[in-house]
């Protein structure tokens, strides 16, 4: 986990989200949780380095205490169901109560905060026979009123409410709220603070995205809609409407929608500056890409192959040798920063190109970044017109031939001056080949 005293990694961040906007949805029950004072540390950090942050709350977690009371029985929590006018009233208490504390804890962290009626809204109507009463939908949001606060240093906090133009309320879907909010202030990032760590495979998930079960840690949007086109049985509910508006958000133009569990101690620093992050992130644009490698990559590329070398799975390189060869790598990034690496040596005579030094950072693993950079080396090097693709490996060779279709051959059958580095080596590597016509 990110600290606050690893301030280059922090930095190396600011340059890109300085006068930007951020997001933040919290449920209701983060603002009860003893870490949400840890929170709002975070935001005045945020705010600091001049970023922007509007607060979207919920207040589901509120609702059901205070019914229970009151001895009294919502027609519907999260404002998606029928909302009836005693629930409204619920909605309405339970909701300024949550906009207090927020208030609140801003005031105990040197911050400005206000709540305005910056939702419009209008009636849900009457969906599949049924009236919706008091549940509403976002008409829109009025923009000029929340730029006018950020501008004046003043965190918007935004409840799950809606007002329309003869000043009646509706109850909202604090996730909704937050997708519209995020769009409508063009945000960079939509951040959900909930009670979970983000969300899980779902039974029947490729093994290279994660096991069932387990945190999936980066979902394209495209990723993320077949698994609630797919699998969506296999979302855990509490999951599900997160998953859901993340979609949403990405599609409506917000580039990165976080899920993280807002009980974890610096959690919001660590998903906003690291490049793992704690929870889950669903991007819109091209969150993760393989280029070309440039000169400045060198040092990260020989940093990201020490593990491997000092292990006997790769070639021992120096520096300068990477330097030399620069032209020949190619990285895999994550936000911007390389965490795999492999490279492509031609040799035009034969007609045959070598994929060597293949490393992912291990806390990339089993995320099939090994399978796309083989993939892509070998599109380079079809294009090219190159008819064979080989590889050396000690300890890896199972995996070139299970995920890259690699088969065993002989030293004898490398090029000349490949064959002479090979012996000269005294690696024993296991030789691989691929036909590429």
């Amino acid at each position: 986990m990110l600290r606050l005293t690893d301030l280059r990694e922090i930095l190396r961040y600011v340059p890109r989200f300085r006068d930007k906007i951020f997001v933040i949805a919290v449920d209701g029950a983060i603002v009860e949780h003893d870490n949400f004072r840890n929170l709002l540390l975070d935001i005045a950090l945020l705010r600091s380095l001049r970023i922007g942050v509007a607060l979207v709350h919920g207040a589901g977690h509120q609702i059901r205490r205070l019914a229970e009371q009151t001895g009294q029985t919502p027609s519907n929590i999260d404002g998606t169901g029928v909302t009836d006018a005693a629930t409204l009233q619920l909605a309405l208490t339970a909701a300024n109560r949550v906009t207090h504390e927020m208030l609140e804890g801003l005031s105990a962290n040197d911050l400005r905060g206000a709540c305005g009626n910056a939702v419009v809204a209008h009636p849900a109507g009457i969906l599949h026979g049924v009236d919706h009463q008091h549940t509403g939908r976002v008409e829109r949001i009025d923009t000029a009123l929340l730029h006018a606060l950020l501008h004046q240093d003043i965190v918007p906090i935004i409840p799950p409410l809606g007002v329309d133009g003869e000043g009646r309320s509706y109850r909202l879907n604090s996730d909704g709220v937050a997708v519209e909010v995020a769009r409508a202030l063009q945000a960079v990032k939509l951040i959900y603070l909930t009670t979970f760590e983000g969300i899980q495979a779902p039974s029947g998930e490729p093994a290279s995205a994660a096991g069932s079960g387990e945190l999936l840690r980066q979902l394209s949007v495209e990723e993320a809609e077949a698994i609630l086109k797919k699998q969506r049985a296999g979302v855990p509910s509490a999951q599900l409407s997160k998953l859901e508006h993340a979609v949403r958000a990405a599609r409506g133009g917000v580039p990165r929608v976080h899920i993280i569990d807002g009980r974890v101690e610096e959690g919001l620093l660590a998903e906003v500056f690291s490049n793992e992050g704690i929870g889950t992130l669903i991007h819109a644009n091209e969150y993760q890409a393989i280029r070309r490698a440039q000169r400045r990559d060198a040092r990260a590329i020989y940093t990201l192959i020490q593990a491997s070398i000092e292990s006997d799975e790769l070639m021992r390189r120096t520096l300068s040798e990477i330097e030399r060869t620069i032209d020949d790598f190619f990285v895999f990034e994550v936000d911007r920063n390389p965490v795999a690496c492999a490279a492509l040596h031609l040799y035009p005579q034969q007609k045959q190109a070598e994929l060597a030094c293949v490393c992912v950072n291990p806390r990339y693993e089993n995320q099939g970044i090994g399978a796309k950079l083989m993939q892509y080396a070998e599109t380079q090097a079809r294009t090219a017109g190159y008819t064979q693709l080989f590889c050396l490996s000690t300890q890896a060779f199972n995996y070139f031939q299970q995920k890259g279709g690699f088969i065993p051959g002989t030293p004898d059958e490398l090029p000349p001056s490949r064959r002479e580095r090979y012996e000269r080596s005294g690696r024993r590597s296991l030789v691989l080949f691929k036909k590429l016509t």
